[in-house]
């Protein structure tokens, strides 16, 4: 059985692909994590795993096939995707991954669809009885609201409208933008949750992320929090159809009174998971044991609480 890991569109993803390597040694002192990029030359997670093979973008007409060489030739036991963008297309070609003995660390593609469009993510959140911020009516609004684009990521083309003459013409016209209420930061808190689902589409882990500081879009300052969302987590979401390995989930809580509200899922290693792992919560460990161990996973809360991560810019030499 192969047991070397592919981390595809590395790119930044030093810390993920560090945890990833640490961890399999332990296991297979001499398998490999490599990694893929468009440009490995200028991808620092590139310096750091065992080798990097250049990539086309994932809408090329040749990407799965040239996905396939790679595993074959490098031995690859499981591809571990990185960006939204690929998680569509590696999902619905799971199956001849699998025919080569390669597993592709990706949910279903009606659950990663369902994640793509939050129209769709809020109405699985109600139905797991999670509240989501109510949806406010653009022509016939009150204030303050909130917009945002039903696919959007890296936190862009947001837009907080606290009076009518913020509703500008242009934010009305976008066909993309969703309207909601606005949730007061001086009353919630806003929270990242690394969810780990097994390959029986169980909750095996839950670890609340405080998002203390945002840049770009991702989290900067941080600390783990069990406390109440931990349980919480573990209580509405036990099961998700569909739904396979790490993925990330951002809510707001309000410890006054315990309200938490689901803004979205990304069904996939989220940037802030380094302090997740940080903490012992080990989901590169988990893959493996499922994977190339054929182990079960249980559900554990054996992870540190109160884990403070401080990030700041490293560099690589070349």
């Amino acid at each position: 059985m192969r047991h070397n890991i592919l981390i595809t569109s590395a790119g930044k993803r030093v810390a993920l692909v560090k945890a990833f390597k640490e961890t399999l040694i332990t296991f297979f002192p001499n398998s490999k994590v490599y990694t893929t990029d468009m440009n490995p030359n200028m991808a620092p997670a590139a310096y750091v795993s065992d080798g990097c093979i250049s990539v086309p973008r994932v809408t090329s007409e040749d990407y799965i096939g040239i996905l396939q060489n790679i595993c074959m030739k490098y031995d690859i036991g499981l591809v571990v995707p990185t960006i939204d963008t690929e998680l569509a297309i590696l999902s619905a070609n799971k199956a001849i991954f699998e025919e080569i003995e390669t597993h592709l660390c990706v949910s279903e593609y009606d659950f990663i669809m369902l994640c793509r469009d939050k129209r769709n993510t809020g109405a699985f959140f109600e139905k797991k009885g999670i509240r989501v911020p109510q949806p406010i009516d653009k022509y016939n609004p009150h204030f303050p609201m909130f917009a945002k684009p039903y696919d959007g990521s890296l936190s862009s083309n947001l837009h907080y409208i606290r009076t009518a003459e913020d509703l500008t013409t242009e934010i009305l016209t976008d066909p993309k933008l969703i309207f909601m209420e606005y949730i007061d930061k001086k009353e919630y808190q806003e929270y990242t949750i690394d969810m780990y689902f097994g390959r029986d589409h169980n909750l095996k882990m839950a670890v609340p992320r405080e998002r203390i500081e945002i840049r770009a879009g991702e989290i900067n300052k941080g600390r783990t929090v069990k406390e109440f969302l931990e349980s919480y987590i573990h209580r509405h979401l036990p099961y998700i159809e569909g739904c396979e390995g790490c993925i990330c989930g951002q809510f707001f809580y309000n410890k006054e009174n315990n309200d938490v509200i689901g803004i979205e899922i990304n069904p996939r290693f989220g940037g802030g998971y380094p302090l997740s792992y940080a903490a012992g919560a080990n989901y590169p460990e988990f893959l493996i044991r499922e994977y190339f161990m054929g182990e079960e996973i249980s559900y554990s809360t054996n992870w540190t609480d109160n884990m403070l991560m401080l990030r700041y810019d490293d560099a690589i030499f070349v």
